[in-house]
């Protein structure tokens, strides 16, 4: 499914950190350390670089993250071109499966689709993707702050792009969307956030752990799902790394979630396949400190949200059930979170994404009037 794309050529261009390509990030979030030209463009993009620039982790620590700019052809509009931050579902943890290394895969019709809409696309890898370190996965603060200076990034190193932005995500990019909505107006306040469509968001995360992640689980669930619970507990220890999971874990366990430190998702799916979860769990997650651990890095923030909200989801959707997504809408209202919820009766996980256009674009629009 990732090609990974070895030809990343030429001389940095539009260098002004205090970083290197090889030793520790330093500086301010959204510097930017390195920009090179892609092989890969979407159809649409006038230019297409991979920017390396400095983020912050979950924890406050300075680090680098990577990431995709496309921008459209033609000449921008009177402020220059508004900025959709995309923030891309679940590839792996690998480096290998990094969007800005490989040729974007199922997500290029929408970053066309974009494009063709007049915007500029800053798409984050997030942090451990393409860069030193491994990837938190689900560790929503990181992915949401790898997001919004992905935006500072990209206006550093073009300066047609506008200061106007909102953030787009699918699956675990819609996750990370509800947390940049949480914080981007606080975050980046010189930036103009004006806000926010989450495709199918992974919702209830911890809770599901605390549920299926225990000795004896019925071996039910498709083998897609063991590789998603293998990736979120190598990104919590990913993201908390004096955190004992191996505590948690049998040795084929502990294989398990190796494995998906250096596999990309069809080919950890694959490993699976036959693979019960019951025998990954020497104990249950619900014991000692792994939920008091996991929530700060997994659950979705029920406050900071000040623009609009949009979330998107298929009641077809298998990756990310609906009741999921629906009980974490309720649990934002109850919170006094203002959102719009849609929801497309049969529509399946990628259908909610690329069979919506009609709805979304106009919505999109209606956030840079």
């Amino acid at each position: 499914m990732n090609r990974f794309i070895t030809a990343v050529c030429a001389a940095a261009i539009g260098v002004a950190a205090a970083v290197t390509a090889s030793g520790p990030a330093q500086g301010d979030p959204g510097v930017v350390d390195q920009v090179t030209d892609l092989d890969q463009r979407i159809p649409g993009s006038a230019t297409a670089e991979r920017v390396v620039y400095t983020t912050r982790n979950s924890l406050g620590e300075p680090v680098r993250a990577s990431g995709a700019l496309f921008v459209p052809q033609g000449t921008p509009p009177p402020g220059g071109w508004p900025v959709i931050a995309w923030e891309h579902g679940t590839v792996g943890r690998a480096d290998a499966c990094a969007p800005s290394g490989t040729d974007f895969t199922f997500y290029r019709p929408y970053l066309e689709n974009l494009l063709a809409q007049g915007y500029a696309v800053a798409a984050t890898d997030y942090i451990g993707l393409g860069t030193p370190g491994e990837h938190a996965y689900l560790d929503g603060r990181a992915a949401a702050q790898a997001s919004i200076d992905m935006v500072r990034a990209a206006r550093a190193a073009d300066p047609t792009l506008s200061s106007r932005w909102a953030a787009a995500g699918h699956s675990q990019g819609g996750h990370a969307t509800l947390f940049t909505a949480s914080i981007a107006a606080v975050y980046a306040p010189e930036l103009d956030y004006r806000g926010a469509v989450a495709f199918a968001p992974g919702a209830s995360i911890t809770d599901t752990m605390l549920l299926l992640g225990r000795p004896g689980t019925p071996d039910i669930l498709p083998a897609g799902m063991k590789t998603y619970t293998a990736y979120v507990l190598g990104g919590v220890r990913a993201a908390r790394p004096a955190f004992d999971l191996d505590a948690y874990l049998t040795p084929l366990g502990r294989r398990i979630v190796a494995d998906g430190a250096r596999l990309c998702y069809d080919d950890m799916t694959a490993t699976l396949e036959g693979v019960s979860m019951a025998d990954m769990f020497a104990k249950p997650l619900s014991e000692g400190d792994f939920e008091a651990v996991a929530r700060p890095v997994l659950d979705v923030p029920l406050t900071g949200y000040t623009r609009p909200l949009l979330i998107v989801q298929g009641t077809n959707d298998i990756d990310v059930p609906a009741p999921m997504v629906w009980r974490q809408a309720a649990e934002l209202r109850a919170a006094g979170v203002e959102f719009t919820i849609t929801d497309y009766p049969g529509y399946d996980h990628m259908q909610a994404l690329d069979a919506t256009h009609a709805e979304v674009n106009p919505y999109l629009a209606s956030l840079f009037r």
